[in-house]
């Protein structure tokens, strides 16, 4: 009786506390029971991080053929570059790092077809203004009272009376009689060299008849000819005659008599050939420097045997779209990567103006270059290697390839140095005043020049100056008594130098050629050097 009394007096003492105990227990479990499900998220997310590390990083299992790869032919996960992060799984881009590289491969063959497909545009671009002047085959351009800042021509000169035309072999066989005393040359659409005539040809100067023959010609070759086969339908023919006496009508009337070109079929009785004056007269031959540069080149892939040019180029072409037979068609990202690889312009610009090659500089820290570099008119640095920012400069600035104009020889053709920087390496500026002194015994056997070219178009300087020049054969020229020469160029003509003086414009930039013509061996053997452009205060 007693043991029972204090075992219910003892739960009832107790009960309080159990009930306590209780209602803890009640609060406190959803609580527990939420932090665990907690931990084991946390730990099921840390373990799949884990998984997913793992399988990136993870070797793999060393197998029966396994051997130790060299990391240098292996590609990381992740690549830092221009583009941005390019990433990999295992070797594999992912989509984004695809995108990118490819839009990178577009944009750089894009400028690569720039840069390499220049001859060709540059053609092109001559047609295009032959032919709004109509001077086709039988029709001949000639600048009868020479060629002037009006006519954008790369870099002509204002000494010689021009005469060209534009050659189209698509009907056959052409026969051109050249005239006597003459220097002129042929070069084929993709401005490959097909021959010479005249003083540098086989005609030896005497004048004689030329057979112009198509690719892949079977027909018969004829008798008394100089024969010239070419590997493009289209062609381009340049001459120049020459002042008699300091007057230009003989040389013009002997063009006008002795030049001829007509189809060989018609050889027994030739049509006339016709003259066109183009001194004068606007016309543009210069290529595009955006997109259109793009479709000037597609014009001359689609027209011209895929055998006249060689397959690398080609390729490079038809990687952006321009291929033979199909139709030039780039859609919209396309056309968007093209227009910004017209960013070729601005490389063939720094490849011309501020060219990283030693062998184009005449002198140490001088602005004279050639615009030959390396002596080859096939741009040639050794046998088998192209010197391809040598074959860019070139046919950015100039047209016009024959081994005449690369040759060096004493006394006869012609030599040419380019410059764009006065003597503190800063590009010229028309706003500015710059005096040059030619030194003594200025070798040249026949006569020497200076013609000033705008930088935009690389043609002629426009200014209230017919002819942008100024030379040995200029009437006043004034000569210093050791028979040096000091001439200025700039917006207004120094008071007493009036006559040595050639104009330039405020606010635009320009760059000069120094020719020789019948240049002696001080010129070659650089004893004889060109004084740099001095900016007067």
């Amino acid at each position: 009786m007693q043991s029972k009394f204090f075992d219910v007096a003892r739960d009832d003492f107790q009960s309080p506390s159990r009930k306590l105990v209780k209602a803890f227990d009640r609060f406190i479990n959803p609580i527990k029971n939420t932090l665990m499900n907690i931990r084991l998220n946390l730990a099921a997310l840390l373990a799949g991080a884990l998984i997913a590390i793992s399988a990136q990083a993870q070797t793999a299992p060393k197998m029966k053929m396994t051997t130790d790869i060299p990391a240098s032919i292996t590609t990381p996960d992740s690549v830092e570059t221009r583009l941005g992060t390019l990433k990999f799984f295992d070797g594999f881009p992912d989509d984004p790092t695809v995108a990118k590289v490819m839009d990178n491969l577009d944009f750089s063959r894009g400028v690569e077809a720039f840069l390499v497909g220049m001859p060709g545009a540059s053609l092109v671009g001559m047609r295009a203004g032959f032919k709004k002047l109509g001077a086709i085959n039988g029709n001949i351009l000639i600048f009868e009272s020479l060629l002037d800042s009006k006519s954008l021509f790369l870099t002509g000169n204002t000494d010689s009376v021009y005469f060209s035309t534009w050659i189209d072999l698509k009907g056959g066989p052409l026969v051109l009689e050249a005239p006597p005393k003459v220097l002129a040359f042929i070069d084929d659409f993709w401005f490959q060299y097909v021959t010479d005539i005249g003083n540098a040809g086989r005609d030896k100067g005497q004048g004689g008849k030329y057979l112009l023959l198509p690719p892949g010609y079977k027909g018969e070759v004829p008798q008394g000819y100089f024969v010239a086969q070419f590997r493009t339908f289209g062609g381009w023919l340049m001459g120049r005659g020459f002042k008699v006496n300091g007057d230009l009508k003989p040389g013009v009337e002997s063009i006008r008599k002795n030049l001829r070109i007509y189809p060989l079929a018609q050889a027994t009785n030739p049509p006339e050939t016709k003259f066109i004056n183009g001194s004068g007269v606007e016309i543009n031959t210069v290529h595009a420097n955006d997109f259109g540069y793009f479709e000037e080149l597609n014009q001359i892939v689609q027209e011209e045997p895929s055998e006249a040019l060689d397959p690398e180029r080609l390729g490079v072409f038809a990687s952006i779209g321009i291929e033979k037979g199909k139709p030039f068609a780039p859609d919209a990202r396309m056309k968007r990567i093209l227009t910004e690889a017209a960013v070729g312009n601005a490389t063939a610009r720094a490849i011309l103006f501020r060219s990283r090659t030693k062998e184009a500089y005449f002198y140490p820290n001088s602005a004279w270059f050639t615009t030959f570099i390396g002596g080859s008119y096939e741009f040639l640095s050794q046998p088998g290697v192209r010197n391809l920012d040598a074959r860019t400069a070139f046919h950015y600035y100039a047209t016009g390839i024959t081994p005449a104009m690369a040759m060096k020889m004493v006394g006869i053709g012609s030599q040419y140095a380019a410059a764009g920087v006065d003597s503190k390496s800063k590009p010229l500026d028309g706003s500015k005043t710059y005096k040059i002194h030619l030194p003594p015994n200025i070798p040249a056997k026949d006569f020497w020049s200076f013609v000033v070219y705008d930088n935009q178009t690389r043609s002629m300087l426009q200014t209230d100056q017919q002819f942008p020049s100024i030379g040995s054969q200029k009437k006043g020229i004034v000569l210093n008594p050791d028979t040096s020469v000091d001439v200025w160029f700039g917006p207004t003509a120094p008071k007493g130098h009036e006559a040595n003086w050639v104009q330039t414009i405020p606010g635009k930039g320009w760059n000069v050629l120094l020719r020789l013509y019948g240049p002696l061996q001080p010129w070659f053997d650089k004893t004889w050097k060109p004084g740099e452009f001095e900016l007067v205060q």
